[in-house]
Order: C-alpha cells, then structure tokens, then sequence
C-alpha cells in the first residue's frame, strides 16, 4: 500500500507545493485555534516529508494511507436526499447527524458505507482543537490510516459545486493538497470556520448532540500543538448507526 501524508490545510490561502505537507505553524497559540499538524513519516510520490520552516501558512494536517486512484463511490449506485447517522461516543452520548447526499452524493454513498460496514465502531477522535474542530475516523489511530480507497472531492475548486458552509456543527472530509485524497477521515466543526468553504467536501451537519462535541473540544486534554489527542485521552466512536 502506497503512503501518503494527507493534510488538512487551513488558512487565508491553500498552497498546494511539491512539498505537499512540507508546511509548519506559526506560533502554538494561532496554531490551537486555526491550524496543527501531526508528525510522521516521508510521503512517497514527491509529497515529501514534514519540514520546519518559518512563515508559511497555517495548516492542519492528518495522515494516510492511500490505495491508487479515487474512485467517485465503488459499484454503488450514488445516494440522493437526506439520510441520518448516529456517532455514539463512549461515555458522552449521542450526536445525531444529518448528511445531504444532494450537496455531496458521493462522500455521503462512501460514508454510509463504510458506516453500515462497521468501519467506524470502536475508532477514535484523535485530533481536537477548541474552536476549530474535531477530528476522527482513523483506522489505526495514528493519523495515517483510511479505508481501502479515496474518493473524488465533492468542492468548488474541485470543478464540484457544494452548498454546504463549513459552520459550526458542520461535518466535513479531511484531504490532503491533492484534491480527490479524501478517505474515511471526518471532522466536525466546532466553531464555524467558513475559509474552508470550497475546498473541503462538507456532507452534512449535526441536528442533536452539539453538547456533547462542545463538551469534547472543550475539555479533552493533553493534546499537543497540533491538536493531537494522547490514546488514553481520546473520545471513543462504540458504533456509528445508520438510522434511514
């Protein structure tokens, strides 16, 4: 399986470089509310590897593994209209989310079936940042996994018109600079976050349960600059259920 470090880039602009994540924050404290990055291993294909360097753009960055080329949903035919999940978090409750296979029919086809696959049960949220975001749905819980392919990105400067705004509540794909990278990696928004409207294929928004993600991004502790979550700290998925 091929590895590719998949990035998250948050700020005024996007650079997509060479380098791919080859990117590093400011300072600690415009990195906790706008940007983070997790460390890890050289990318393959010219992606690079993590570098420190000054004075480039914010950014917050997960990574993947990735398995050729995206795919727009499988053999599945795509979804369409309004279909309903329960992210059940261990100890915390329920968060009910509505996802709009209109907006983004392919990311809402390829998450629900990975949520009917049991994909997510028992996964974490590994990666959260007070008023900006949480982030879960990695395999492996390293910030390098995903599921066994990638799939087109559902956003305008991808060629893919999308309607839905990156508010709070919103949940929303993690990709890297390469614009159909997205795999099983979600975030939800906790505070809105608009600048990565178009660039970042949302799917859906929170309906019940903003409490308890105020209650996660709020009080989850011991995450380093970069908004990465110690194990034994981080929210754990018991299951997420297909409703309708």
């Amino acid at each position: 399986m091929k590895r590719k470090i998949i990035c998250l880039f948050i700020g005024a602009l996007l650079i997509a470089t060479a380098a791919g994540c080859g990117l590093k924050e400011k300072t600690a404290e415009e990195n906790q509310k706008e940007t983070g990055s997790t460390q890890g291993e050289e990318s393959q294909e010219g992606t690079g590897s993590i570098q420190e360097e000054e004075n480039q753009e914010e950014n917050a960055a997960v990574q993947e593994a990735d398995d050729g080329q995206a795919e727009s949903a499988g053999d599945e035919a795509l979804l369409s209209g309004k279909h309903y999940v329960n992210i059940n978090i261990k100890d915390k409750g329920t968060i009910k989310v509505e996802l709009d296979a209109d907006a983004a029919p392919i990311t809402v086809t390829n998450f629900v079936k990975l949520v009917k696959e049991g994909f997510y049960d028992g996964l974490t949220f590994h990666r959260i940042i007070k008023d900006f975001m949480m982030q879960g749905g990695d395999p492996t819980g390293t910030g390098m996994g995903s599921s066994d392919k990638t799939i087109v990105g559902e956003f305008a400067s991808n060629g893919v018109e999308n309607p839905i705004s990156h508010t709070r509540g919103t949940i929303s794909m993690a990709r890297s600079s390469l614009p159909d990278s997205a795999s099983c990696q979600f975030f939800i928004m906790h505070q809105d976050g608009t600048s990565l409207d178009g660039d970042y294929a949302a799917f859906g928004h929170v309906t019940e349960g903003m409490e308890i993600v105020d209650d996660i991004c709020e009080n989850t502790t011991g995450q380093d600059r970069n908004g990465v979550v110690p194990e034994e700290n981080r929210p754990v998925i018991e299951s997420i259920e297909y409703v309708e």
